[in-house]
């Protein structure tokens, strides 16, 4: 057979239930086409994180083994593809360091960051590695995404070689904001509330098959109150809120549409094996909203997610994004591929898979093979499975779990035997045959498999992903779980009026504290500690160091340097990142390498916060909002002293020194 052609699409903050072929009473009909001609997965499993998910998608690698954002032990999709002649291009939201274009894709548009005004955009906006400036008028990401691979996949149909296109959607991610004519559309959908709509897409899920008709849906829980007990200002602005994200996902699909049409009307639907994911559950992080009493219809007006929606936008799942948990994991997946796929069209397959599966697939599908090396690269193995035999209507066997880690949520899937820990809380144990809601934990009654999995999920974090164990010290009580009595302090505090400017659990939006200003953050696979001055790390795995979130907002304009004093006997080189724009997050920004001495001697170091590839880039004169340091890629310890910020006479502006407490991420 000619090989196929690859479209993989990628959306932001999906719920379980927020399609229609899914549940959803959200317009999808062109992805519900997409299912009925299809595959849809019933199991499909993500990190629960943005730029993590992207890592497994990219490389079919957990996202440490991998390098995290750096991809420094993977080779992506794009370059293996395109190394076997495939025309390969990218639309949207990148948000992992340097830019597409620097790992295989030929073409690229969309924006570097984690997450930008959709009317507006911001500073991360590139066409094929070079700056590209929004327009003042008539822009909507979602749309603008499209347009440039309508425009890709234009160039790819002038070649006879088969093609790789990827499509990144920011949406539905905060800020909700929709174009006129969508919002309309939602508008008076949602008056009845979130218990309402999460018992209706249940019954749905049920009628559809993608749920067993025994299942019994998660409670609501107890930091989300009864719909009917809102005040009526509080019910106003969560029913606008998610008439927002109804409409952008209703976006989603009509853009999708768009690239569906072109397939028909070039012969290509056939052969082209087409993927729809996403990269985590619905989000429940309630940050600040502006202008709550307008529509968010243009650029002026942002607003941030609801935790009651997320919680019904999952159903029939608990929790959400970033935890390792059903609401956080699983999300739809959609499989379309006329020529390729045996079973019947409709299909529902509830066989667990996840993100790392899509590149071996992807290969598999293609005759490629899969590079054990790469060009400035120690490449590790690859952790997912082809799932061709699914697309054979057969099956397929996994040697190892499936692994879940992002921050202090973990997981592991066995088998039937789900394993999860909530902010590290203890492990929680459940039967996913019999509670694919996970509403009985089942620790207490079988220590042995507890033990078990959590000896399995450590082995596999330390020579899988090279990253730290895990020990829980918080005992847990017969049938408790963690999981179901604690809350997260950005999720939404109901019993606040909102109100503007304010985050959602109620606490102001900044606290510019010289304390919060100074503080350090230890980094993934790092552990700090202050002792009489002197900053001591622990790096456990790959891509460790610390990082400086919040700079004081009234520093000059630079140039700066970065000074400190550093004893180390790890390895590797080091990086220093920093961002000139509030609206970038670590690591986006200017990336600056440096050579450290790893002689356990004590060395002094002044960097300077300039782009190293333009001593007169506009980077120098602009104000720093955040910084990080990494003095080591690799296992091993470190100390630092007199860690300071100096300007350009040598004058310090900020000294770090301990009188502020580090956080571990």
């Amino acid at each position: 057979m000619q090989r196929p052609n690859v479209l993989l699409i990628m959306v932001d903050d999906l719920g379980f239930s927020d399609l229609g072929c899914y549940g959803s009473e959200i317009e999808t009909p062109h992805l519900d086409a997409l299912a009925a001609n299809g595959l849809r997965f019933s199991q499909f499993y993500n990190t629960a994180k943005c730029h993590s998910s992207r890592v497994s998608l990219l490389t079919g690698q957990y996202c440490i083994a991998a390098g995290d954002t750096s991809l420094s032990h993977a080779v992506t999709s794009a370059e293996t593809l395109g190394a076997q002649g495939y025309y390969t291009a990218m639309a949207g939201k990148w948000h992992l360091q340097k830019e597409p274009t620097d790992f295989g894709f030929q073409r690229y548009f969309g924006h570097l960051s984690g997450a930008c005004n959709y009317f507006l955009g911001d500073n991360t906006f590139r066409l094929d590695g070079q700056p590209w400036s929004v327009p003042s008028e008539g822009f909507y990401t979602t749309v603008a995404n499209v347009d440039h691979a309508m425009e890709f996949l234009h160039q790819a149909d002038e070649a006879d070689n088969p093609w790789f296109l990827y499509v990144a959607f920011n949406a539905p991610h905060a800020p909700l904001q929709a174009l006129p004519q969508d919002y309309a559309k939602y508008e008076g959908r949602y008056d009845q509330g979130w218990d309402v709509i999460h018992q209706r897409r249940a019954a749905r899920q049920k009628e559809l098959g993608i749920t067993s008709a025994d299942l019994i849906p998660s409670e609501r829980p107890d930091h989300i109150p009864a719909w009917d007990s809102l005040s009526d200002p509080r019910k106003e602005f969560e029913t606008k809120r998610m008439t927002a994200l109804a409409a952008m996902i209703d976006r989603v699909d009509q853009e999708t549409g768009r690239l569906i049409e072109h397939l028909e009307e070039t012969g290509d639907i056939d052969n082209t094996l087409i993927w729809f994911v996403s990269d985590n559950g619905a989000c429940p992080y309630d940050r600040t909203s502006q202008k709550i009493e307008a529509k968010p219809t243009d650029g002026t007006v942002s607003w941030s997610d609801s935790t009651g929606w997320a919680w019904a936008r999952n159903t029939p799942f608990r929790l959400y994004k970033q935890n390792q948990f059903e609401g956080g994991i699983s999300t739809p997946a959609i499989v379309h591929w006329p020529k390729g796929l045996k079973p019947q069209p409709g299909s529902i397959n509830h066989t667990p898979a996840h993100l790392i599966d899509i590149f071996p697939t992807m290969v598999d599908v293609t005759g490629s093979m899969i590079p054990s090396e790469w060009p400035g690269r120690e490449v590790r193995p690859v952790s997912g499975v082809s799932l061709r035999p699914i697309f054979e209507g057969g099956s397929f066997q996994r040697d190892e779990p499936l692994h879940f880690l992002f921050s202090s949520d973990r997981g592991l899937r066995e088998d039937n035997w789900k394993l999860a820990s909530f902010r590290n809380g203890p492990w929680e144990l459940y039967d996913l045959n019999s509670d694919r809601t996970e509403r009985h934990n089942v620790a207490d009654n079988h220590p042995i498999v507890v033990k078990r999995m959590a000896e399995r999920w450590n082995q596999m974090a330390t020579d899988v992903l090279h990253t730290r164990s895990f020990s829980p010290t918080a005992d847990v009580s017969p049938g408790d779980a963690a999981s179901t009595r604690n809350r997260h302090p950005e999720w939404t505090d109901f019993s606040q009026r909102p109100q503007n400017n304010i985050r959602g659990n109620g606490r102001n939006k900044k606290k510019s504290t010289k304390s919060s200003q100074r503080a350090i953050r230890a980094r993934k696979n790092t552990t700090s500690k202050w002792k009489q001055g002197v900053l001591h790390l622990y790096f456990h795995g790959d891509d460790p160091g610390i990082a400086m979130d919040r700079l004081p907002s009234k520093l000059d304009q630079g140039p700066y340097h970065l000074a400190f004093e550093l004893q180390s006997n790890a390895a590797g080189q080091g990086e220093v990142f920093f961002t000139t724009s509030l609206d970038q997050s670590l690591p986006n920004g200017v990336r600056l390498p440096w050579t450290p001495k790893h002689d356990d001697q004590w060395h002094a170091y002044s960097i300077a916060l300039v782009n190293d590839s333009d001593e007169q880039s506009t980077s120098s004169k602009q104000e720093i909002h955040r910084l990080r340091l990494d003095t080591s890629d690799a296992k091993g310890s470190a100390k630092i002293r007199n860690l300071r910020m100096l300007d350009a006479s040598g004058k310090e502006v900020i000294r770090w020194d301990g009188n502020s407490t580090p956080a571990n991420q």
